[in-house]
């Protein structure tokens, strides 16, 4: 009856947006409410960015490497107040590495999508890492998406409809920075030509939108974290080039979106640290057919502030909290690589997300892993969990996951004993590192309350228990936060439940609730 009470409670504050707790589901709150918005709209790890507007909605596709459902999609309204509609892939195909064989995909995967729509569906053009570029494309939004490959890699697709309707693909590497243009067939399902139309050295990332007249190309510059704009008459040049922003100055990739009633915004992404990379909404202006972005009075600079793209849209965000009494995982969750769906259940025990315990040899290679986005500045996630279905050899818990991963560790011994211990895991060359932070705590594997902070302002994490969820003991020990496309996730630091077992197949953790607040 508590159980139903509190889930009454929490629908009712969700409904007012007041309360604490589950009731708040995201830590930023970029809307300020008096017609302006701070940067970034939402303040976590939404890189390599492409938003396009159809009618009065605006809609925005993020990489998201090997975590399963993969590429994320958003809707807003302003392009301020997003929410998340789906993933495009239900599953990562075409590479065993993603159900984490020899060692997983880690920092491959999918990334650096393109979303247009044209004549009634939408598309995505997106090139995992290794294989060939697939053209997805749907009807609605949310999907189903019907799929195909195209017959060769092409590196961070720009997808494109030109008046005619003709359909085009710029890509680029930044190892070489030739940007070549691929004339696709009416239906998109193979490259009719192949044309080197522009140099810029180090270019990537492209994007290609018209206006008036004008063909635009955007390209990211990795080597210095800055960002091209480059225009022509004509899609196969000559093009002129110009600097556009950095990351001193806002970010290094993106483009331009246009508003319902004319005008145009930039969107762009900026390395942030150890939350990753997160997309910044600028306004722009337009001098002699070149975009600027920022504003006349302070040009060439996103600013860190501004007036809301579209006036008098409601207040909406991503969930983040969740007490797990629907059928399907929310919207913020995903895997890391494919799961092993034997081992995870919302229905074995209604109410709770039961995480059974994979046989695995260590932590990153577990196929139960749950993650959600690290919010910053600061954030604080609270998992109630029943842990007296553990049994010997049993390594379950929550923590940080990324670079390092800080985790609050609960074990039992072949005694019975229950135990709780603070670690930390490293993503080197070599492998996972996994070094444990002070003693172990006895404990009765009952009801128990797990919390870990991130504080992106000074990359560094807590971790704390409680018996009662009142009363909080912290572990001791330094916990750091860390973004690395070298050696870690490729990602901004995210929130991790797992649960997993050395020895063989092991027991359970039964989490009740997962809460995610200010700290």
């Amino acid at each position: 009856m508590a159980k139903v009470l509190g889930r009454a409670m929490l629908a009712a504050a969700l409904a007012l947006g007041v309360g604490a707790g589950l009731a708040q589901a995201q830590v930023w709150r970029s809307d300020a409410g008096d017609g302006t918005y701070r940067n970034p709209p939402l303040y976590a790890d939404y890189p390599d960015p492409d938003i396009i507007r159809v009618g009065e909605d605006f809609y925005f596709a993020s990489t998201t490497f090997v975590n399963a459902p993969g590429l994320t999609l958003l809707h807003s309204k302003d392009l301020v107040n997003w929410d998340i509609v789906g993933h495009v892939m239900p599953k990562l195909t075409g590479n065993p590495k993603y159900d984490l064989a020899d060692g997983g995909d880690y920092r491959h995967g999918v990334y650096a999508p393109s979303l247009r729509y044209h004549r009634g569906r939408f598309y995505i053009a997106v090139t995992p890492v290794g294989r060939p570029t697939r053209i997805y494309s749907a009807t609605d939004v949310r999907g189903p998406w019907t799929m195909h490959e195209l017959d060769r890699e092409a590196f961070d697709p720009a997808l494109f409809f030109d008046d005619d309707g003709q359909a085009y693909m710029a890509t680029s590497i930044g190892s070489d920075g030739t940007i070549t243009l691929l004339t696709l067939n009416a239906d998109l399902t193979t490259v009719t030509s192949a044309q080197k139309i522009h140099y810029i050295k180090g270019a990537e990332g492209s994007k290609l939108i018209k206006r008036e007249g004008w063909y635009y190309i955007f390209n990211s510059i990795p080597r210095r974290l800055g960002m091209t704009v480059s225009r022509a008459r004509s899609l196969t040049g000559p093009w002129e080039t110009r600097d556009q922003i950095d990351d001193t100055t806002g970010g290094h990739q993106g483009a331009l979106v246009d508003l319902p009633g004319g005008g145009w915004h930039g969107f762009v992404m900026r390395d942030s640290g150890a939350i990753g990379r997160v997309t910044n909404i600028s306004p722009i202006f337009w001098q002699g057919d070149w975009p600027v972005w920022g504003t006349p009075e302070a040009p060439g600079r996103v600013p860190a502030a501004a007036a809301k793209p579209i006036q008098g849209k409601p207040f909406v965000e991503p969930p983040s909290s969740d007490d797990f009494g629907k059928p399907t995982l929310g919207r913020q969750w995903q895997w890391n690589h494919n799961p092993d769906d034997r081992r995870w259940s919302l229905s074995e025990r209604p109410g709770y997300l039961r995480l059974k315990a994979i046989q695995a040899p260590d932590f990153w290679s577990a196929r139960n892993t749950l993650v959600q986005k690290g919010q910053g500045p600061k954030s604080r996630a609270v998992a109630k969990v029943d842990a007296r279905g553990l049994v010997a050899g049993d390594a379950c818990g929550l923590g940080t996951f990324g670079k390092f991963s800080s985790q609050i560790v609960l074990t039992r011994d072949a005694t019975g004993q229950g135990a709780l211990s603070a670690r930390l895991v490293e993503s080197t060359q070599a492998g996972p590192v996994t070094t444990p932070r002070g003693a172990s705590i006895n404990v009765q594997l009952k009801d128990l309350w797990l919390s870990v902070e991130m504080d992106f302002t000074t990359d560094k994490s807590d971790l704390a228990y409680s018996l009662d969820g009142k009363a909080w003991t912290a572990l001791p020990g330094d916990f750091p936060l860390a973004y690395d496309w070298r050696t870690g996730t490729f990602q901004g630091e995210q929130y991790s439940l797992f649960c997993y077992n050395q020895d063989g197949i092991g027991g359970r953790l039964d989490i009740d609730s997962f809460t995610l607040s200010k700290p």
